[in-house]
């Protein structure tokens, strides 16, 4: 009995031998992925700071970038402001200078026709004859019908028919 207890508690310490050097190589292991875990993590760690430097750079840069472009578009803005009131004195000045050029030429016109009122109706036939038809046929409109009727009369026929077609237009 006695070899007996004996075998039981060597076969007993034995196997407490083996679960310990199980156990032991368990705890082993798990120190190793511990450790391996823990590189893991830091290199992790290094990562998300350096990520986090990146999105503020980048945040930063991108404030900077809107600041830039807001003061370009005010710029953009004002220029443009600039040149609509430019155009708009430009039209303004354009449409003075139309109403001093209408009012110059009116003059003249009357200065014209007062000139060829004034002249024999043979005279002004034969000076009008010579013109630029568009242009003789503006001075007869000018003047008083039956001025322009005499000064027709006094003309060659298809010339006088050419003013007349002109003037009718």
């Amino acid at each position: 009995m006695r070899i007996f207890i004996l075998f039981i508690f060597t076969f007993t310490s034995l196997m407490s031998l083996q679960t310990s050097d199980k156990l032991f190589e368990c705890t082993e292991i798990f120190k190793e992925r511990k450790s391996e875990l823990l590189v893991e993590l830091e290199r992790i760690d290094e990562q998300k700071q350096a990520l986090s430097a990146l999105k503020t750079a980048t945040e930063e840069l991108l404030k900077k970038k809107e600041i830039r472009l807001g003061q370009k578009e005010e710029v953009v803005d004002r220029k443009l402001s600039e040149i609509t009131t430019k155009e708009e004195s430009i039209k303004k000045m354009l449409k003075r200078n139309e109403e001093v050029l209408k009012e110059t030429k009116s003059i003249k016109m009357d200065k014209i026709a007062q000139t060829f009122a004034k002249m024999k109706a043979g005279s002004a036939a034969n000076i009008l004859a010579d013109m630029d038809p568009q242009e003789a046929a503006s001075i007869l409109s000018s003047l008083k019908p039956k001025t322009v009727g005499k000064i027709l009369t006094k003309m060659d026929a298809q010339k006088a028919s050419a003013l007349t077609l002109i003037l009718a237009k």
